[in-house]
């Protein structure tokens, strides 16, 4: 199923820090397969449960989009335990910021840990676009839309004057 998204940057929703999942259900997997679906649908390449009207931890990422090694992956309690220091200033856009494109700085790197949806815990170390996503997704958990980083924010059609371009 398909579900809503929430809009906005005075939205209430998107605005809450998201609480811990405590334990990983049938109901939740379901869930996440539902975000899928709407990522999917709305050329989307991450998505919280706040975007769709739940302030749980999770997001779901789809890591080295467009590439052949391209995977969509669930993260429950995600958690960034190291930031490099090098930084890199990338266009960003988001689904609940329809054409609203601005330029954030990110860490280049990122090492993170979560539980996918069998409970168990993983470790990623993540770089580049890969590693932009995941940071751009927490911030949703922490109640931080990208446009409050964001430096030359436009509004109308994605920067490199396609209409689709990167929703993170």
């Amino acid at each position: 199923m398909t579900l809503n998204l929430q809009t906005g940057t005075e939205n209430e929703t998107l605005r809450t820090v998201s609480k811990r999942v405590p334990n990983i259900t049938g109901e939740l997997r379901n869930f996440a397969l539902d975000m899928i679906k709407t990522m999917e649908t709305e050329k989307g390449v991450g998505l919280a449960a706040p975007q769709v009207g739940r302030n749980i931890r999770m997001i779901i990422c789809k890591l080295n989009p467009e590439g052949k090694n391209e995977v969509i992956v669930p993260m429950i309690n995600p958690v960034i335990v190291d930031f490099s220091d090098e930084k890199e200033l990338g266009e960003e856009g988001c689904l609940s910021l329809p054409e609203t494109w601005g330029k954030v700085e990110r860490s280049k790197n990122i090492l993170f840990k979560f539980q996918n949806l069998k409970g168990s815990e993983q470790t990623l170390e993540l770089e580049d676009f890969n590693a932009r996503i995941v940071q751009h997704e927490i911030d949703h958990l922490d109640g931080i839309l990208f446009t409050d980083k964001a430096i030359d924010i436009e509004k109308g059609k994605a920067p490199s004057g396609g209409e689709d371009g990167p929703h993170i």
